[in-house]
C-alpha cells in the first residue's frame, strides 16, 4: 500500500500520475456526492474534504435544507437537485463519483458514471443483487475506471481492536465469532427505509448484513455454508422489509459466524463475543465514529475514534492471569478509505474495498431471501 506524499495543487493542476486502473489523476480529485443524507454529509464529504487529494466539487440534493447546508459548508461545491444534473457535469467539473442515494438506484447511476468515464464509490449495499455487481466490475474493467464499494466498518475501532488480538494469537485458534448490531427502534424504520421492499434493497439484512458480513468475511474466508432467518417484528409503513434477521455462517477456516442484527432490543447483547482455543473476547457498544460525527465532529478532530473506556472489550484467557482484562482498543479510521483510495488514483495500489467483496456478501444476502 503506497503512503500518501501529502502534497497539494490547484483546482486548475493537470499534473497526474497513472492510476491501477491505467488512468490518470488529477489533483484535487473533483469529486461529486450523489445524496446529501446522512450517507454523503456524515460518511463521504467530510472526509473527501479533509484529504487534500479530493475536492467537495458537486453535490446532488433534492432536499432544501440540506441543499442549504451543503452550500454552507462547502461553498465552492455546485449544488444540484438530481444525481442526473451532477451526472451531466462528468468530464467539465467531476472526477469521482460518490453514490450515497437508496440502493434501488446504486446499479444504474454506477452505470451511467462508468459509462460517461470517472472513477466510482458506491455505499453500502453495493447494488440490490449480485449480478448487478457483476455487471458494474465488467463494465468498469472495460471502460478502464475504477470501482469500489464504502465498506466503512472495516476501520471500526472494536473491528481493528479485534484484528490486532487475532493476528497475535491472543485469544489462539479462533472458532466462533458472534457479532451484533443489535438496537431499539421501537417506531420502526424511517425515511425512505420504512417505504422500501426487500427486493429494492430494503429491511435490516439489507442495511446492516452487508457490514456484518463484510466483517466476518474479512476477517476469517470465504464460507461453505449459509443459514438465516429474517421477520419483520414492527410496524413498517407500506414495506416488507424486516427488521430482525439472524445469520450463521461456517466458514472454510473453520470457524462458525453467527450475526444478529434488529431494531427490539431494549437490551442489547455484546458487539463481539469471540471464542479461541485459548481464551475469549467480549465487547460491548457499537463504535463511536457515527455518533461522534453526528455530534460535529470532524476528521482531524483529536476524539473522533476514541473509544470511552466504559466501552473496552475484556480479554479472559483463564491460563494467563496476566493477559486477562480491559483490551486498550485501536483507534476508529474511518479517514483510512478515501486515503487507500487517494493513493490509488494517485500514485496506483490496491482499491480500499474490492467490489468482489461486496458481490460476496450481497449472494449470502439472496441466499437468505430466497431471491
Amino acid at each position: 500500500m503506497t503512503t500518501a506524499d501529502g502534497s497539494t495543487s490547484s483546482t486548475e493542476s493537470t499534473a497526474a500520475s497513472t492510476t491501477a486502473a491505467g488512468r490518470s489523476a488529477r489533483t484535487p480529485i473533483r469529486t461529486a456526492v450523489l445524496g446529501f443524507g446522512v450517507s454523503g454529509r456524515i460518511f463521504h464529504a467530510p472526509f473527501l474534504a479533509a484529504d487534500p487529494r479530493f475536492e467537495v466539487s458537486v453535490v446532488a440534493t433534492s432536499n432544501t435544507d440540506r441543499a442549504a447546508q451543503a452550500r454552507q459548508e462547502y461553498p465552492e461545491a455546485r449544488i444540484v437537485g438530481t444525481p442526473e444534473e451532477a451526472l451531466g457535469l462528468v468530464g467539465d467539473a467531476v472526477d469521482l463519483v460518490v453514490i450515497g442515494t437508496p440502493p434501488a438506484t446504486h446499479f444504474d447511476l454506477a452505470a451511467q458514471a462508468i459509462e460517461a468515464g470517472v472513477h466510482v464509490v458506491v455505499d453500502k449495499p453495493f447494488v440490490t443483487r449480485s449480478a448487478q455487481g457483476e455487471e458494474l466490475v465488467r463494465r468498469a474493467a472495460a471502460a478502464g475506471v475504477s470501482l469500489t464499494v464504502f465498506q466503512n466498518r472495516r476501520w471500526d475501532a472494536d473491528l481493528l481492536t479485534l484484528k490486532r488480538l487475532l493476528d497475535a494469537g491472543s485469544l489462539g485458534e479462533p472458532l466462533v465469532f458472534e457479532s451484533r448490531f443489535e438496537w431499539w427502534k421501537p417506531g420502526g424504520m424511517r425515511d425512505w427505509k420504512a417505504r422500501t421492499d426487500i427486493a429494492d434493497g430494503g429491511g435490516i439484512l439489507y442495511d446492516l448484513g452487508p457490514h456484518l458480513i463484510d466483517q466476518a468475511l474479512h476477517l476469517f474466508g470465504p464460507v461453505e455454508s449459509v443459514h438465516g432467518e429474517v421477520a419483520r417484528r414492527l410496524p413498517t409503513a407500506d414495506a416488507d422489509a424486516d427488521d430482525d434477521a439472524v445469520v450463521l455462517l461456517r466458514h472454510a477456516s473453520g470457524v462458525s459466524t453467527r450475526l444478529s442484527m434488529n431494531s427490539i432490543s431494549a437490551a442489547p447483547g455484546p458487539r463481539f463475543h469471540v471464542l479461541g482455543r485459548r481464551g475469549t473476547y467480549t465487547k460491548h457498544g457499537l463504535d463511536q465514529q457515527e455518533p461522534q460525527l453526528l455530534a460535529g465532529l470532524r476528521p482531524g478532530d483529536d476524539g473522533l475514534g476514541r473509544e470511552p473506556e466504559a466501552n473496552w472489550g475484556v480479554l479472559t484467557v483463564p491460563d494467563d492471569a496476566a493477559a486477562t482484562g480491559p483490551v486498550e482498543p485501536e483507534r476508529g479510521a474511518y479517514a483510512e478509505f478515501y486515503r487507500i483510495l487517494g493513493d490509488h488514483l494517485t500514485t496506483g495500489g490496491p482499491v480500499p474495498v474490492d467490489p468482489r467483496d461486496a458481490i460476496e456478501a450481497l449472494q449470502i444476502i439472496e441466499s437468505i431471501h430466497g431471491l
